[in-house]
């Protein structure tokens, strides 16, 4: 157990970089013990290094493997009495272009990580999480599932079936004393925002410089630091009742705006896609 098993814990998935990251040094600097999961081990071991070991127990984890997934979970009860106060699964890969464009390969991926991988963190997570009073089973959705959007046609669905997920596991889990919830986060800082590829080819891909420059500055699209849902994550454990949680928060209007008038936000988006895809001067 190490010591750790008074503390309270939080198993991230996704914990290299970006949000994930964020959240993993956010609840650190609160106390919490960090179990940080990612497939990149150069950067979980430089988060490691920033957070150490005392603080943090990192571990490489393929998220679409559901045995390395139970496997990374009793390692990490280990550490903490087998306690787990929260659970976050947050990783998540991206593809972009016409959905024709998107090779079948990848978009499968995109599945298995985003959604298939969401599963496997809740199978896994389970036992510890009905066995903490007050546990938490977070998971990061996206704005992307306040309505289909073009372009991003699979990861979108797989982010609706995460919020289905969780809203479905809300009312289940009740039983077991195991709160659920989610983030829906919209344009944040992060690397996925730039290593996403465009399959389509109809775009060049924008300088640093050009980012920065063309990323909206008011709105609910406006970009947003990966610190945002760390915080998010922080007020979700401490707030029992609320179920879906948005990055800023005037995402939530989308949401509402089209369950009674959904032709209307189709003509919004649809209109700001081709707003999009005008040539520059």
């Amino acid at each position: 157990m190490n010591g750790q098993g008074t503390r309270k814990s939080i198993f991230i998935t996704g914990a290299a970089s970006g949000m994930g990251r964020a959240t993993a040094k956010y609840f650190a600097q609160k106390g919490w013990f960090i179990g940080a999961a990612d497939i990149n081990a150069t950067l979980l071991a430089t988060l490691q290094q920033e957070l150490g070991s005392e603080a943090c127990h990192t571990r490489t984890l393929d998220v679409t493997d559901p045995a390395d997934f139970n496997t990374a979970l009793a390692e990490f009860a280990e550490h903490t009495g087998g306690r787990l106060d929260l659970m976050f699964n947050n990783a998540g890969i991206g593809e972009s272009g016409w959905f024709e464009d998107v090779p079948y390969e990848a978009a499968m991926r995109v599945v298995k990580i985003n959604f298939i991988g969401v599963l496997n963190g809740v199978y896994a997570s389970l036992p510890y999480l009905k066995r903490t009073p007050n546990s938490l089973l977070f998971t990061t959705s996206s704005s992307s599932a306040t309505y289909g959007m073009p372009r991003i046609a699979v990861y979108s669905a797989t982010k609706h079936a995460v919020k289905g997920l969780t809203e479905a596991l809300s009312v289940e889990f009740q039983r077991h004393g195991v709160r659920v919830a989610d983030v829906l986060p919209g344009l944040i800082d992060t690397a996925i925002l730039r290593s996403t590829p465009n399959r389509s080819g109809d775009a060049p891909k924008p300088t640093e410089e050009q980012f920065y420059a063309n990323a909206p500055k008011s709105g609910p699209f406006r970009l947003m630091p990966a610190e945002a849902v760390a915080q998010c994550v922080w007020e979700a454990y401490h707030t029992p009742k609320k179920l879906h949680w948005y990055v800023p928060k005037d995402l939530v209007w989308i949401d509402r705006i089209k369950g009674f008038w959904p032709t209307l936000i189709r003509r919004r988006i649809g209109g700001m896609l081709m707003t999009r895809m005008q040539p520059k001067p």
